[in-house]
């Protein structure tokens, strides 16, 4: 077998989606699978959508996610002389020729065939037009179409949907080069694909009706198309097509909510494609890079739409997270509390102990990076607030304040201050002043944490030290004698 290379060709007209993820994905899996060659193309023909900053944003999106590519990235901006070159050479062979109809009237067709619901179609005005009707022409702008044989059939097959047959004439004259010279995605892709020596198109189920039309481009310059793989459409939860509508569909909005580059790749990975089973029988549903590249293939993809499931996406990511090395832990958690503006400037050696102590305390608990600069913010900050809702229901206590003091002073003066110590004197002040434990431990929870719900509040005594506790405990207490209500 020649070597296999395939590519994957995103327009900078938007952020890298989900979905233009997964097709990048599947084809690096395809790739270094077989040993072969991951191509990064950029589509930007269009000049009025394509942005230089959306180019840097897919390249650092697909860098964050690891998926490296061999050669690229090639621009078609840098290319337009030699899509131009092929469609005279399709006009030469007499596979393409010149289209004079004007946007107007094409519209006007358009709308006919609306009118009498039916599908529209370019009805070969130009098609058959003398050298000298076409002389007459020439001084309009022109279009060069493809010519579609009028009868038989084209056909390919596909390594997910199996043989797809469609009648040519069912298909339309399509445009190669508009009026204003600029290329149309279908002469750009074959030419590209040609001159780059694409082996395998792996590429979203919205393009297999692009395909006849590229496969009669490849037979009229007698050269043989790359094998095909069509990838199912990712839907949102109400089985429509997954947009902004549902939530984030980038990669950059993932990244930003915390995800972890290892955690989406992973979920993208199943978003139609089924791993072998593992060797007690059961199911995979957390494979790393390396088991994907070992077990990836097109065999394996499913022709049924694949559902974005968000719920499993933020499980799997507080599986990664669980399982993170310490080291990779503490360069995600100090990368996401910079970006909070939480990080200590130059923490020493000490400090960094107790930040390191706070991430694994959470570690077991959080469902994303942001947990820890959001819900578990007070354990790396002195500057949080008090939920409200934790203060209305375990603030309650009219004897809270005085409380909270008390056990400032005590903690301040434990000796040792170890997670048996500081439970025994918590709970020794609860019974001599008559109140339940379970009172004072989630009030003293939020005045340490500012949260209803926290990890354990001796581990977190522990984490934040001795004098941070009693500092928080006194806070907590100035704060209700403020904010009580006079009886």
């Amino acid at each position: 077998m020649s070597e296999i290379r395939v590519r994957f060709a995103p327009s900078p007209t938007g952020f890298l989606h989900v979905g233009g993820a997964r097709t990048a994905l599947y084809n690096w899996l395809f790739a270094r699978h077989h040993g072969g060659v991951f191509v990064l193309r950029i589509e930007d023909t269009d000049a009025d959508r394509s942005k230089p900053e959306l180019v840097t944003a897919i390249l650092e999106s697909l860098q964050w996610l690891g998926l490296d590519w061999d050669e690229g990235p090639y621009y078609q901006s840098a290319r337009l002389d030699r899509y131009r070159r092929l469609a005279i050479e399709l006009e030469r062979r007499d596979w393409a020729y010149p289209c004079f109809c004007t946007p107007d009237e094409l519209q006007a067709k358009r709308a006919r065939s609306e009118a009498e619901r039916r599908p529209w179609k370019y009805d070969g005005t130009c098609r058959n037009l003398s050298a000298v009707e076409r002389q007459a022409r020439r001084h309009r702008p022109l279009a060069l179409r493809f010519r579609v044989p009028d009868t038989g059939e084209t056909s390919f097959d596909d390594k997910v949907f199996g043989h797809i047959t469609v009648e040519n004439r069912d298909l339309e004259d399509f445009v190669l080069l508009r009026s204003d010279g600029q290329p149309t995605y279908h002469l750009g892709v074959v030419a590209d694909d040609l001159d780059m020596r694409i082996t395998h198109v792996i590429r979203g189920a919205d393009h297999l009706s692009n395909t006849p039309k590229q496969v009669l481009m490849y037979q009229a310059i007698e050269a043989p198309p790359p094998t095909f793989a069509h990838l199912p459409l990712i839907l949102g939860p109400d089985r429509q097509r997954l947009s902004k509508r549902h939530g984030a569909t980038s990669v950059g909005a993932y990244r930003e909510q915390g995800i972890l580059p290892e955690a989406l790749l992973n979920f993208l990975a199943l978003l139609g494609w089924t791993p072998p089973k593992g060797p007690d029988g059961r199911e995979r549903e957390i494979l790393s890079r390396d088991e994907m590249v070992l077990a990836f293939s097109l065999e394996a993809v499913s022709k049924s739409n694949a559902v974005f499931d968000f719920e499993k996406l933020a499980w799997m990511n507080s599986e990664y997270l669980r399982h993170l090395p310490r080291e990779r832990l503490m360069a995600v958690v100090e990368q996401e509390l910079k970006s909070a503006g939480i990080w200590p400037e130059r923490p020493n050696a000490d400090e960094r102990q107790r930040l390191q102590a706070a991430a694994l305390l959470l570690q077991s608990r959080a469902r994303n990076l942001r947990d820890f600069s959001c819900a578990g913010r007070a354990l790396f900050t002195d500057e949080f607030d008090y939920d409200p809702q934790a203060v209305g229901r375990f603030w309650k206590e009219g004897s809270l304040a005085e409380l909270l003091e008390e056990l400032a002073q005590r903690l301040a003066r434990l000796e040792p201050f170890d997670l048996t110590e500081t439970e025994r004197c918590l709970r020794a002040l609860a019974e001599e002043r008559g109140v339940k434990a379970g009172v004072l431990i989630n009030a003293a929870r939020v005045a340490l944490t500012g949260q209803a719900v926290a990890p354990g509040l001796f581990e977190v005594m522990l984490v934040l030290g001795r004098e941070r506790v009693a500092q928080r405990l006194r806070r907590a207490a100035d704060y209700l004698r403020r904010n009580s209500r006079p009886s």
